[in-house]
């Protein structure tokens, strides 16, 4: 029973003087697995963000070999337990190279989330446009976007990348001002592929959740002002559309870092000694059994990013939906 000094009566108070934003905040921050992914995910990005300046002041070596700790009559084999593990190289040296392993993966976190970040962020844009024009305006402007959606889904994408790779990546160093070779050409076609193709799905969350928004007062208001489409559209509905858009960003980037590990796998993108973790996953399946840590490395490194951004993803959607419970 709530009293006149506390107890239910209190807590409801006190719920009902806060915002949705707080509210939503505070049921994240007590989703213990949610703050876990949540520091993980900053910890990447921090990293990533610190590798080419590591690399620049000399602090992380990707790219010198050191072949000296590498056994010839093994196959390029380190010497050591662990791949090589010592003092001067934590996760020992690559196979056949001896280059620092956890140079060239801190340094390849970097040019997957470049990667991953621009083709999401190609993704979100295209498919928020589209979803908003197509969910307010309807009728024949909703029925060509939709016709649109089903043609780009229809496309083999792996098909493609793989099909169009060479076309592709001389197209994007044309496009490119001067001269320039691996790893922009490359890591670019991947970008605009992933992005190009990508959208559709968040076009479609996007329009449903239009379909709402259109019929709320305040965009009445604005329609019945004479607000222009563009002021409707990025003004008045945008802003309300920020919680699909998160949860989406947050589940669309660890599909593209695993879309990047597998297209390494299938020769398409960033090739070496240009690192990234796709990559560096591709060079050690050739050592899984003779050096089992090389292989190790890269792929659980990259199981845990995917999974940190899965569950930061579950975690904002779950805070924002006070309905779901973990």
């Amino acid at each position: 029973m709530p009293d006149a000094t506390g107890g239910s009566g209190g807590d409801a108070a006190k719920v009902a003087g806060q915002s949705p934003t707080k509210l939503a905040i505070g049921r994240f921050r007590h989703d213990k697995l949610s703050m876990i992914s949540f520091v993980i995910v900053v910890v990447y990005m921090l990293a990533a963000l610190a590798a080419p300046f590591l690399v620049k002041f000399g602090v992380l070596d990707p790219t010198t070999f050191h072949q000296n700790l590498t056994d010839p009559s093994t196959g390029g084999i380190p010497y050591g337990k662990l791949g090589g593990v010592s003092w001067h190289h934590p996760l020992g040296v690559e196979p056949a190279t001896g280059r620092d392993v956890l140079s060239r993966l801190w340094y390849g976190v970097t040019f997957s989330l470049a990667i991953a970040l621009s083709a999401t962020m190609i993704s979100i844009v295209v498919g928020a446009v589209l979803g908003i024009i197509s969910g307010f305006s309807g009728g024949w402007i909703d029925s060509i976007i939709g016709r649109f959606i089903d043609l780009t889904l229809s496309f083999p994408v792996t098909l493609m990348l793989l099909a169009l790779s060479a076309i592709g990546i001389q197209m994007v160093a044309d496009v490119l001002p001067g001269s320039f070779s691996d790893p922009l050409p490359n890591g670019a076609y991947v970008v605009v592929v992933l992005g190009v193709f990508g959208w559709p799905g968040i076009a479609r969350i996007i329009r449903g959740q239009v379909l709402t928004v259109r019929e709320r007062e305040f965009v009445d208001a604005a329609v019945l002002f004479g607000a222009s489409k563009y002021r409707i559209y990025f003004k008045e509905i945008l802003p309300n559309l920020w919680a699909p858009l998160l949860v989406t960003f947050t589940l669309t980037m660890p599909a593209y870092i695993s879309a990047e590990a597998a297209l390494s796998y299938l020769g398409v993108g960033i090739h070496p000694p240009t690192p990234t973790l796709g990559n560096i996953l591709k060079g050690s399946i050739n050592y899984s059994q003779a050096d089992f840590f090389f292989f190790f490395t890269p792929a659980f490194l990259i199981m845990i990013i995917v999974v940190s951004f899965n569950l930061l993803g579950d975690g904002i959607r779950d805070a924002l939906d006070p309905k779901t419970a973990r």
